[in-house]
């Protein structure tokens, strides 16, 4: 969140200046200093993203035996990422080539902000319910089988939604259109933006709440679950050695076990790769605006650091988009086997039989 400092002007020089030098004094340059290196790097993830989460939405959608409620979870991420690669990137990109002015109007600005929030806490919401569902799965196996289902996972995708929107409310409705008014106090409609326009510690006070609901409690809760799930592995790891040491006829049993505690270790594994790269991912878009929220008086080193600091988590903050689908290939035989068929446009079964016995 960027939101400029709109000064009225009362120098006297100010009359004797054009009105794009007036313009470039109050609201810097026109066109930002990192528009082509950052448009290269975005339309690069951009790329990468598009085809990766079209692809994890078709193989899911085609293909039966990928309608696991694991996988529905994955498909609502997918199209969070689809909705801000598609509506966000550009956006963002055409402030970067002209800060102003904002010509989406009112309802472009009440949009811009109220798309990445929904999708900012639609998207940590959605990988915390996956982390309770792969808890309950490893700690309570019985019970899994009936609270882990897909109607369940619809259902609790449908609430996370639901509760994004309504909280991506509030920020929205800080914001609207601010115009820098002339030398002679007329507005300029070539200058207009679309900033805070309410009480700044408002705006403060959500970004500090929705942060600790939406990043710190959910970032804490995952790693504790992930924590407890490594013990509960590691308990029946222990147990499974203990019972090597017994009766010679009770190997197939153990195999079997042996067999399936690495899958869950798999299952488990991939889950755990993608929320490390969600939190870093994550991490920098929530410290830009903690930076904007928490300091009052800004000097030109504040300002300075906050520019590489908003650089970085625009690329970070859309490289998670990019980076599911990616880790989905490379953590999971079946999604790699169906992305192959599904770019190659072969005309067989989706997911051949030995595909299916595979870890999702």
């Amino acid at each position: 969140e960027i939101t400029f400092l709109i000064l009225i002007p009362t120098l006297n020089e100010d009359f004797c200046l054009t009105q794009e030098e007036y313009l470039e004094k109050y609201l810097g340059p026109r066109r930002s200093s990192v528009f082509m290196p950052m448009c290269v790097v975005y339309l690069l993830i951009f790329l990468v993203g598009a085809v990766g989460n079209v692809l994890t939405c078709t193989v899911i959608a085609r293909n039966k035996v990928m309608r696991t409620p694991t996988n529905y979870y994955l498909f609502s991420l997918a199209v969070s990422d689809l909705l801000v690669l598609m509506l966000g990137m550009p956006l963002e990109l055409y402030e970067m080539w002209s800060n102003y002015p904002f010509v989406f109007g009112e309802g472009g600005c009440y949009f811009k902000t109220f798309l990445f929030e929904t999708v900012c806490f639609a998207s940590i919401l959605i990988v915390t319910s996956l982390s309770v569902e792969r808890y309950i799965a490893v700690i309570y196996p019985l019970k899994a089988k009936f609270v882990v289902t897909r109607t369940h996972a619809k259902r609790v995708i449908l609430a996370m939604w639901i509760i994004s929107v309504l909280c991506a409310i509030p920020n929205t409705s800080l914001h609207g259109i601010v115009s820098l008014p002339s030398a002679t106090g007329q507005e300029i409609p070539e200058s207009a933006i679309c900033m805070l326009v309410k009480p700044r510690w408002m705006y403060n006070v959500i970004i500090q709440i929705t942060t600790l609901l939406f990043f710190l409690l959910p970032m804490f809760t995952i790693s504790w679950l992930y924590l407890l799930i490594g013990l509960q592995l590691k308990r029946e790891k222990i147990q499974q050695v203990l019972k090597g040491q017994s009766a010679h006829d009770q190997d197939g049993c153990c195999n079997s076990h042996s067999q399936q505690q690495k899958v869950r270790h798999r299952q488990v594994t991939k889950m755990l790769c993608e929320f490390i790269v969600f939190g870093i991912c994550w991490a920098p878009f929530h410290t830009d605006r903690l930076m904007w929220s928490f300091i009052s008086h800004w000097t030109s080193e504040h300002l300075v650091m906050f520019q590489y600091v908003h650089i970085i988590s625009g690329v970070f903050f859309y490289l998670s988009s990019a980076a599911n689908p990616i880790l989905y290939n490379l953590m999971s035989t079946r999604f790699r086997d169906v992305f192959r068929e599904v770019m190659c446009r072969r005309t067989r079964h989706p997911v051949s039989s030995k595909t299916t016995k595979q870890p999702q």
